[in-house]
């Protein structure tokens, strides 16, 4: 699958170059979301889904007030009206490009400074695993993923911590196969210490006990 990570913030991009050096299959640029061809855009959003800020605000007036919509309609009937952090929904576009969008929280509301939390990590890991689910159920669907700095802008993440926590979502869900988000989550919260403990020096890799692997 081809990853594709854009920005229109210098720093975010820089931060991107340094954390994922050794990533060589993720492409780094500069610009805007709506200029990237790919399956599937990722928008950062609330556990609400209100497209009212930030990227979130662009891709609504990009692809219309129906977005929101579905987008609301999928955590009501999947999440009881209020998505985790570290869960995601997977909604089809209704445009050509994308041809998904996944919303996945970074805060609870529409603007809150997460930026000593792990919710960047969290929300990037739930948006691969929202990408697998969707080609689980739908085996090709989403071939190519764009994403954003998560939290660098409402969230108030520098984009340095940004970077190195986005690397950690990116590897975890590289590295392993969820069941389910509320397993994802258990896994990125039971190295909290050791993330927290890193702050924006390093980046740090979870470690997940052996077991089988769901993905395909």
């Amino acid at each position: 699958m081809s990853v594709v990570l854009v920005d229109v913030n210098d720093e975010v991009v820089t931060a991107w170059r340094s954390a994922f050096a050794d990533t060589p299959e993720v492409g780094i640029r500069r610009g805007s979301l709506l200029e990237v061809d790919a399956d599937a855009w990722v928008s950062p959003t609330n556990e609400r889904g209100r497209m009212d800020g930030g990227v979130d605000a662009v891709v609504k007036r990009y692809l219309g007030a129906g977005i929101q919509v579905r987008v609301q309609r999928a955590i009501r009937d999947r999440f009881g009206g209020r998505l985790p952090v570290g869960s995601a929904v997977c909604v089809p576009s209704g445009a050509e490009v994308p041809r998904y969008l996944i919303s996945t929280p970074t805060m609870r509301q529409s603007s809150q400074d997460v930026s000593d939390t792990m919710n960047v990590a969290l929300a990037c890991a739930a948006a691969f695993q929202a990408v697998h689910l969707q080609n689980r159920a739908k085996p090709g669907s989403i071939r190519s993923v764009a994403l954003v700095g998560m939290g660098a802008q409402t969230g108030q993440v520098p984009a340095k911590v940004c970077a190195n926590l986005m690397w950690t979502g990116y590897t975890l869900f590289h590295d392993h196969g969820f069941a389910d988000y509320d397993e994802l989550r258990a896994a990125v919260l039971a190295q909290l210490d050791d993330i927290e403990g890193a702050g924006s020096a390093r980046r740090v890799r979870i470690n997940v006990p052996q077991r089988p692997s769901f993905r395909p």
